[in-house]
């Protein structure tokens, strides 16, 4: 009650004040007398009469200055006094209200005098206190301020709650919005959880006002920032202009530098001197560095940055005394089937042909000598600094193996060879490392009819070489291996003469005609006609029979056999003796000329009568 004498004695001084001067009544010149005075019960009994006007003008300076706590209107309240869980807050009421510290959470920074939106949540309870609601009074003004924010395009604030799947939730005016991950940072976020507890400015981005729902991006904000300074180092940008940068991204082929708003790219061959084989070798992701500006487009958008161009050419720092004929060590970082580049020193490369790599004139592949890592030793074969280009050798640190050829593989010497390669017209064999020599496919045997090396010999076999010829200056050696034997063809010349006979079964049918074989290495070709029986049919495939042989060609390998001319040759000869028993018997008998003749056409009629059988 002593509280409320003091308010009703404020008020009453207030009412003093705002009266005007020109009323000389007692009690309008001094109303906190009157109010002090005034006899309620007097009043309320209705024993005084109370002047209209003047409680007219005592109920208006009431409803200034109090608060109504019956109506259910948001109000602005004042922090006064703030506990470890409530925050008590002045409504211009007859008490102060208290707000859980709980409806604070958005905006850890209260303190006592900040204003504060509430409404009255409880009027009074046990106790005679006021129960207000902040986050009551937010959400009745929420939506109106998110769609104010929305359509202005204002920034509003916004407490980041929790994480969810694909985002995060903030309060923003008491609404719960979502943030998706794409939108809280311009660089991808690897770890959303550093942003919980946090107050962040937001732009309002979208709203669904059927399902009441609210997205926000922080993004958004950074952007129109980059954006800005994005035009302005756009505007400034040269080339050979050195800027600092942060690492963005890398990739396989390249790196991503932010330079404050505008990205550029540092191709993995401008990353360093030597040969990498991925970015992350050179830089790590949020590293600063310093970048050249290459090049860019007319539009400035692809911006083509280097990082080793900052360091001067390690040719440039090369030796003077570096000459040809030196001999130098180096790592094999590339491979091709060429040859390998050797780095001799940062930045600089050798190529080692993969003709320098060994003596020998059948070239392989250069994985055939080296590995990438390998440390080797080679020789300085060209260097020219200009073209910053060099070539090594290998081979040249041993000796040359054909330097005395002549005494180790002199014509018509015998060896064993290993088969390394085939080609269609012959094998090459390797005599020692340096050292190759062709067997075309005609040297490889004196009897089988070869198509190709493989159906002879196979790679890695050895074999019995005899040195046919031997060119020098062409580095080049004609070998045989048939040679290392005598020539069963000798003999085969008398076994097989024309016209002697031989048993054989026919083997395979032919276009024209049949092929028999009459050992391993003797075969020989029958015509079609040559194959007619005595009886006028055909040998067929299977069939045994004898034969003749009527063409023998040693050099060709060519051998023509007959079946016809057994029986043909047979034919004549009983013609012939025919002929002789006539003539004999004639000279015997005395016979007459019709007698002989008569004879004979017997005898000509039977030879008839078998062919027609």
């Amino acid at each position: 009650m002593a509280d409320k004498a003091k308010k009703e004695e404020a008020v009453a001084e207030e009412v003093a004040v705002a009266q005007p001067k020109q009323e000389v009544s007692a009690k309008e010149a001094n109303p906190e007398k009157f109010l002090k005075d005034f006899n309620w019960h007097n009043y309320e009994e209705g024993i005084d009469q109370v002047d209209e006007g003047q409680l007219e003008e005592f109920e208006k300076l009431v409803a200034e200055n109090f608060v109504d706590t019956l109506d259910d209107e948001v109000v602005e309240g004042e922090v006064v006094y703030l506990t470890d869980r409530d925050a008590i807050i002045d409504i211009n009421a007859k008490s102060e209200g208290v707000i859980s510290l709980n409806e604070f959470r958005y905006n850890p920074n209260l303190k006592v005098g900040d204003k504060v939106e509430v409404l009255i949540d409880v009027r009074e309870d046990a106790t005679g206190q006021l129960i207000l609601s902040h986050r009551k009074a937010r959400t009745i003004k929420a939506w109106d301020r998110v769609n104010k924010a929305h359509d202005e395009g204002t920034v509003v604030n916004g407490f980041v709650k929790c994480r969810t799947k694909g985002g995060m939730i903030v309060d923003v005016f008491g609404i719960e919005a979502f943030l998706p991950g794409s939108q809280i940072d311009v660089k991808p976020i690897r770890d959303y959880d550093v942003y919980v507890g946090k107050t962040m400015e937001f732009k309002i981005v979208k709203i669904n006002h059927e399902f009441k729902n609210v997205v926000v991006s922080h993004k958004a904000l950074i952007e129109a920032d980059i954006e800005e300074q994005k035009k302005e180092i756009i505007g400034q940008l040269e080339k050979g202009q050195v800027l600092e940068g942060v690492v963005k991204n890398i990739t396989s082929y390249g790196v991503f530098v932010d330079l404050g708003g505008v990205d550029g790219l540092v191709h993995i061959t401008d990353l360093s001197w030597s040969r990498i084989n991925h970015p992350n070798e050179i830089v790590d992701l949020d590293q600063k560095l310093n970048v050249v500006i290459l090049d860019f487009d007319e539009d400035k958008t692809r911006i083509q940055l280097g990082l080793k161009q900052l360091n001067p050419h390690p040719w440039e720092a090369l030796g003077k005394e570096m000459k040809v004929g030196d001999k130098v060590k180096g790592k094999v970082v590339v491979i091709a089937d060429y040859g390998a580049f050797i780095e001799v020193a940062e930045g600089v490369e050798g190529l080692i042909h993969v003709s320098e790599m060994s003596w020998s004139t059948h070239l392989r592949s250069a994985q055939d000598f080296v590995n990438v890592g390998d440390e080797v030793e080679a020789v300085i074969l060209t260097l020219d600094r200009e073209e910053r280009k060099m070539s090594l050798g290998i081979k040249q640190l041993t000796p040359d193996p054909w330097t005395d050829i002549t005494k180790k593989y002199p014509v018509g010497s015998k060896h064993n060879g290993i088969v390394r390669n085939f080609t269609n017209f012959g094998v090459f064999v390797e005599l020692e490392e340096g050292i190759d020599g062709l067997i075309y496919i005609s040297d490889l045997s004196w009897t089988k009819k070869i198509k190709h090396p493989s159906e002879f010999t196979n790679i890695g076999d050895t074999l019995e070489v005899v040195v046919l010829e031997l060119d020098v200056e062409g580095r080049k050696l004609s070998l045989g291996h048939k040679q290392t034997m005598d020539n069963p063809w000798d003999k085969y010349e008398d076994d097989f003469a024309v016209g002697t006979k031989h048993t054989a079964t026919i083997d395979e049918m032919v276009d024209k005609g049949a092929v028999i074989n009459f050992n391993e290495d003797i075969s020989a070709f029958v015509p079609k006609r040559h194959l007619e029986k005595e009886d006028g049919s055909e040998l067929k495939k299977g069939e045994e029979a004898e034969f003749v042989i009527i063409e023998f060609n040693k050099e060709f390998k060519k051998v023509v056999a007959s079946h016809m001319s057994i029986h043909k040759e047979e034919e004549a000869k009983i013609v012939k003796q025919a002929a002789k028993a006539a003539a004999k018997q004639a000279e015997e008998s005395k016979p007459t000329l019709g007698d002989a003749n008569a004879k004979l056409q017997e005898i000509k009629d039977k030879m008839e009568g078998k062919k027609k059988k």
